[in-house]
């Protein structure tokens, strides 16, 4: 302890220094005896003293389950490009660690015996399935990184399931050129969302580039494909967001540009996949979406192929 903390509560103190839990929670897990002071466990609060030492003997996280299995799309020994599906994290973050498409690669390589682990190249959002490219030589993952970037060469589409998209027609593919920005939120403090153009604070904001094409059209939502350069953070869910029309149950980006103050990037409930791929060598890929992609109740609804 620090000597200006000499005498105050060790619950004041945590939440002082690590100010993601507030005093009744730390006071809570010193009841619970996951605290010890000076290496004695504690069952209530105490001040403390210059000289202590504090330990927090934290509890196993414990991740949500997630899918585990994938299908291979490509692998040449070094470049490995999965289907991945809907709800798998690709790198830790937002409470997992273990849980992820990149811990689990390293796993099966190792139990494999293999001398390079695939790692990813780029980042799918947890609930967005299709292709997520993986590379084995850091060479390569640079070179592809490199490809993402929004200055680079390769050529991505979507498929989104979005409400019903005023005024975009199969015959005549609509450009949305609108920047993706960096809002005001309450749990995170900033976010990536659509523009609102109402003077609302702003940090920072970003070029990007979305073109729609419409496959078909159900009574209450837009099957779409989107073509996108520059791979900004949700680019697709924020474009469509912006022409007023989010993703068939996206819980963050509402309509009229609003954003859901208690729902973060990482929650679910949307759809989207990654569908084609071209490299910069020519390599052409792509892959189907999963049979949880549709929503079925909207197709039995009535629905046009266009």
């Amino acid at each position: 302890m620090d000597r200006s903390e000499s005498g105050r509560m060790l619950s004041a103190v945590m939440a002082s220094r690590y100010d993601h839990s507030p005093r009744d929670v730390w006071d809570s897990r010193i009841r619970s005896g996951e605290l010890l002071l000076n290496g004695q466990s504690l069952q209530n609060d105490v001040p403390v003293g210059s000289r202590d030492v504090v330990q927090w003997r934290r509890p196993p996280w414990l991740e949500p389950a997630i899918p585990d299995q994938w299908s291979v799309v490509y692998d040449d020994g070094d470049v490995l490009v999965i289907n991945k599906p809907s709800g798998l994290p690709v790198m830790p973050g937002g409470g997992f660690l273990q849980h992820t498409l990149s811990a689990l690669l390293m796993e099966a390589s190792r139990s494999a015996g293999a001398s390079q682990v695939p790692k990813p190249v780029h980042r799918l959002g947890r609930f967005t399935s299709g292709l997520q490219v993986c590379a084995r030589r850091p060479q390569t993952r640079a070179g592809l990184s490199r490809q993402f970037r929004p200055e680079g060469g390769c050529r991505k589409t979507y498929l989104a399931w979005a409400n019903p998209v005023k005024g975009l027609r199969a015959d005549q593919p609509l450009v949305v050129t609108t920047d993706v920005v960096e809002r005001v939120h309450p749990l995170l403090g900033w976010v990536w969302g659509p523009d609102p153009f109402d003077g609302e604070p702003l940090r920072r904001r970003l070029h990007a580039r979305s073109e729609l094409r419409l496959l078909k059209r159900c009574d209450q939502g837009d099957l779409v494909e989107v073509a996108i350069s520059t791979g900004r953070p949700h680019q697709i869910r924020i474009h469509l967001a912006q022409l007023g029309s989010p993703l068939l149950g996206d819980p963050l980006y509402l309509p009229q540009q609003r954003i859901n103050a208690a729902a973060v990037p990482g929650d679910g409930g949307y759809r989207l996949h990654a569908h084609t791929l071209v490299l910069e060598n020519g390599l052409h890929l792509s892959c189907v979406a999963g049979s949880g992609f549709a929503p079925g109740e909207l197709l039995l609804a009535g629905s046009q192929e266009l």
